[in-house]
């Protein structure tokens, strides 16, 4: 089994074997049920934001104290104990316990009939193998998962889960985990990284027969505080409509909105120095965007041998995420991974969000343990502290997405080496790299040998030569090749598109060759 953690700024998220499969109801709400509306999350948050910021106290019992990874896998939520599971709700709600990694205090809450009741821990929902249960009754829980029967009616899957700091992810039908997602990014990429932490949940009690259930999240940290709702609708495409309301404490110039984590180690693209029997190896392949000119863009991850940050300016985006498109066993041959089952994340903004640029940041990695892609939309103008900031945006946790069916996307990027002939300085040959790009789809594929294909191809630096397009009679769609003459060049930013008489056949590609 592949063990698989998130490691940023010391934060760690165990992301295949941690969630376990358990379900509960041995919680008992405790008194003090209190008035629930749409502005009680934000008068919270808009108080914390008001007054200092107050660390939580992250000291734990003594048998907590110094497990590890082993030791925190061994805590489970037990099944029979899990909320809503006895009511024959749509929904049931599990609960993580603190420890390890996972020390912060988070507070759970259930909302039914305009009442917040709190949810109180207590040893006994869980089940210990390897550490000695806690003795206390008031620890609180680390997060939460949700469940719901996606894949068959009769059984409750794991659908979403919030763990560490303000991250979450979730899955689809016949997908597994895979990239994640954050409420907030602060100085993400540079020497002062801060990671906002949800404090407290509250999960409204679904109807019978919902398909979508509601939580609020209290999110704080020392720059900023905030108010979320997420509306999540588990299914084919796992859909969450979130709302957030940010309250800073200091004005935020390096934020990002939406942000979301992801990992890429090697591919057709970028296999420089990997001796592994595998295709492939990532969570996620590329960085789609459509901006707000509608033009819709293809970048493809790579894994640089220094950090790397691009930057996509843009007014009123319509869409971003880390992708997944390869969906085949045989583009990974992994049995154990399954990297062909991992979803791609696609952020449709809900209103105008201004001017700003999405954001990818690209660090080196040597395994496929830690995540090294950060994506995330950044405002030109930094959020002014004292004031309310709102962003809202639909979240589609996926196989694929269609964005505009008329174009052709890109399927497969591959680079390697070439001899180009009399490139070199007094006519010697120079080492080149050879560029080829399958796209497929869209008015291209209903297109032959005697259409008329423009392909336009650039390079901000070096040369470009014997560019190419042509049906791709082994794999159908169309394929095009280019050589690049880098010279001396250590950084080059590539774009290529094809098109005819009608317009683009085929998405935007781009692409940052490096030395």
């Amino acid at each position: 089994m592949h063990r698989r953690e998130v490691l940023l700024a010391g934060m760690s998220w165990p992301l295949l074997s941690l969630l376990g499969s358990g379900s509960a109801r041995a919680w008992a709400p405790a008194g003090g049920s209190s008035a629930f509306d749409a502005e009680t999350v934000p008068n919270l948050a808009k108080a914390l934001a008001s007054r200092a910021y107050q660390p939580q106290d992250k000291k734990l019992p003594a048998s907590l104290e110094r497990i590890g990874y082993d030791q925190y896998r061994g805590i489970r939520f037990n099944p029979e104990q899990a909320l809503w599971r006895k009511d024959g709700l749509p929904f049931q709600a599990q609960f993580f316990h603190r420890g390890f990694f996972f020390r912060d205090r988070v507070d759970m809450h259930e909302v039914a009939g305009g009442k917040a009741t709190p949810i109180v821990y207590r040893p006994s929902q869980f089940t210990f193998q390897g550490t000695t249960a806690p003795r206390e009754n008031d620890l609180g829980f680390a997060g939460f998962r949700l469940h719901a029967p996606i894949n068959r009616p009769e059984y409750f899957d794991e659908v979403v889960a919030f763990l560490g700091a303000s991250y979450f992810r979730a899955v689809a039908k016949g997908l597994a985990y895979g990239l994640s997602a954050r409420g907030l990014a602060l100085g993400t990429g540079g020497p002062s990284e801060e990671f906002p932490v949800f404090r407290s949940f509250w999960l409204e009690r679904p109807e019978r027969g919902a398909n979508r259930v509601t939580v609020h999240a209290l999110m704080d940290s020392p720059s900023v505080a905030g108010a979320y709702r997420f509306v999540i609708a588990p299914g084919a495409e796992t859909l969450i409509d979130v709302s957030a309301r940010l309250y800073p404490r200091v004005a935020l110039d390096a934020v990002g909105i939406a942000p979301l984590t992801s990992m890429f180690q090697f591919d057709t693209n970028d296999r420089v120095g990997i001796d592994d029997y595998r295709s492939a190896v990532h969570d996620s392949d590329g960085l789609a965007l459509v901006n707000g000119r509608g033009e819709q863009i293809w970048r493809p991850l790579q894994n640089p041998s220094v950090i790397q940050e691009s930057g996509f300016e843009d007014v009123n985006p319509r869409g971003f995420g880390l992708m997944q498109r390869k969906r085949a066993f045989s583009d990974y041959g992994d049995s154990e991974a399954h990297y062909e089952r991992r979803p791609s994340l696609w952020i449709e903004p809900q209103g105008e969000w201004g001017t700003g640029a999405v954001h990818l940041l690209e660090l080196p990695t040597a395994d496929e343990f830690h995540d090294n892609i950060v994506a995330f939309w950044r405002p030109k103008q930094p959020l002014a502290a004292g004031a309310e900031h709102r962003f809202e945006y639909r979240m589609h946790w996926c196989q694929t997405h269609s964005w505009q069916p008329q174009l052709a996307i890109t399927t497969r990027t591959r680079i390697g080496g070439i001899a180009i002939a009399g490139g070199g300085t007094g006519g010697r040959d120079e080492r080149g790299r050879l560029i080829v790009i399958d796209f497929a789809g869209g008015r291209l594929d209903g297109l032959g040998d005697g259409a008329r294909v423009r392909a336009d191809v650039s390079a901000s630096k070096g040369k470009v030569s014997n560019v190419i397009a042509h049906p791709n009679s082994g794999a159908g769609g169309w394929r095009l090749t280019f050589e690049l003459q880098p010279g001396s060049e250590r950084s080059i930013e590539l774009r290529a598109v094809l098109g005819d008489e009608r317009g683009p056949l085929t998405e935007t590609w781009l692409y940052r060759w490096t030395l």
